[in-house]
């Protein structure tokens, strides 16, 4: 397994993410996000909305995996924003 989805299991576990598009920009605008992970197969309007917010928040973000990928080690169903 991947460390990357081994991490974000943990955490999950852990109770320390969030997942989905409203509950992870609610935490960006709030300034409690320290990263977010984006799907590699998010739309474009989705990603350009995650990205503005983001860049004006400050908060650091990357392009990992697939939304079912995430949204299998997050436990859930598909997830594009993590």
């Amino acid at each position: 397994m991947d460390k990357v989805l081994g991490m974000l299991g943990l955490a999950k576990r852990a109770g320390k993410i969030l997942t989905g598009e409203f509950l992870c920009d609610k935490a960006i605008k709030k300034g409690q996000s320290k990263l977010i992970i984006i799907a590699s197969d998010i739309s474009e309007n989705g990603k350009k909305a995650v990205c503005d917010a983001c860049n004006y928040y400050g908060v650091e973000y990357v392009e990992y995996g697939t939304a079912d990928l995430l949204g299998q080690i997050t436990g859930g169903g598909r997830r594009v924003v993590v």
